[in-house]
């Protein structure tokens, strides 16, 4: 297991960076200048020649590339993604506060989704091709299928606006959570839904449920048993909702003005705050790859098997 960490640590730390150098290097994909977006973004009304060559010298932009990507990559180790190009502030002070209320909100909805995917899954499995499995599966494919924004509005409508029983935006308490981990929570649980109904599936014709029931045993204790081997097949994709679902709140964190990583990004986006979206890009890919060599380490530990394939 020993030799399995160290080749997965070390494809993961390859892998970052590459990722952080083609993140660095989307700052130069732009047909202006470096120093002269900061400028633009800054709202420098009159950029002269004279200007940009200041502001390259006073930033490193005179350096050549490896050395400012070595300079930056240095700093990012150390939290230090620079300052934003709009407001001058440390992007950590922005992207910070910004990670941990899209961290909370996604840790939301993964509980939720855990719960609706194993529950609904159970069942559904242990009762296939009746009207039960049927309708519920229907349901959650809806459901999984519409778009974010237009389940949110949903939410909002009836919840809200017919009902008055939740807020429509803001984070201003836990009932603030409720709906956009509602929205995120439905959006995802077919997915995963069909991943614990299809495994358990899979369990059912195994020798030792038709061993045990033979034996005597309870009903559920048989259950418990499938679920609990369905689940080695399910850790690791458990493991990969948190960064795709911290990487896809944009939409969910617009609509319900949430303070987070989605909304920090558009607005960084429209204002070509490239430090911001630098910082945004290389932290989720950081989660991406962290988790997947989480999701293989666990899969590993339950499957010596999978030790083996790397």
């Amino acid at each position: 297991m020993g030799a399995y960490i160290i080749k997965r640590a070390i494809i993961s730390v390859s892998l970052l960076a590459i990722i952080s150098f083609v993140t660095y290097g989307l700052n130069f994909l732009s047909p202006l200048e470096p120093a002269q977006l900061v400028l633009q973004a800054q709202g420098v009304p009159n950029i002269t020649v004279e200007l940009i060559a200041e502001t390259k010298a006073s930033l490193g932009m005179d350096q050549p590339f490896l050395v400012q990507y070595f300079d930056w990559l240095t700093s990012c180790l150390q939290l230090n993604f620079g300052n934003s190009y709009v407001s001058g502030k440390p992007v950590w002070s922005l992207l910070g506060p910004a990670l941990l209320h899209t961290l909370q909100l996604t840790l939301v909805s993964v509980a939720g989704i855990i719960l609706l995917s194993i529950g609904f899954g159970v069942i559904c499995a242990l009762r296939e091709g009746d009207l039960l499995d049927k309708s519920v599966r229907g349901v959650l494919f809806v459901l999984a299928s519409m778009p974010a924004y237009l389940l949110a509005t949903l939410m909002i409508w009836y919840f809200s606006v017919q009902l008055d029983l939740l807020p429509t935006s803001g984070m201003t308490s836990y009932r603030s959570y409720l709906l956009p981990a509602l929205v995120i929570t439905l959006n995802y649980a077919g997915i995963y839904f069909r991943i614990i109904r299809s495994s358990m599936l899979s369990q059912l014709n195994e020798d030792y449920v038709l061993y045990g029931r033979a034996c005597g045993l309870p009903e559920r204790t048989i259950t418990l048993h499938i679920l609990r081997n369905s689940l080695q097949v399910a850790v690791s994709v458990f493991c990969m909702a948190i960064p795709t679902i911290l990487g896809s709140t944009v939409v969910v964190e617009n609509i319900f003005a949430w303070p987070g990583l989605g909304t920090l990004t558009v607005n960084s986006i429209l204002g070509r705050d490239f430090p911001i979206i630098q910082a945004y890009v290389l932290v989720l890919a950081a989660a991406f790859v962290l988790f997947n060599m989480l999701s293989d380490l666990l899969g590993a530990a339950l499957n010596p098997k999978l030790r083996k394939e790397l």
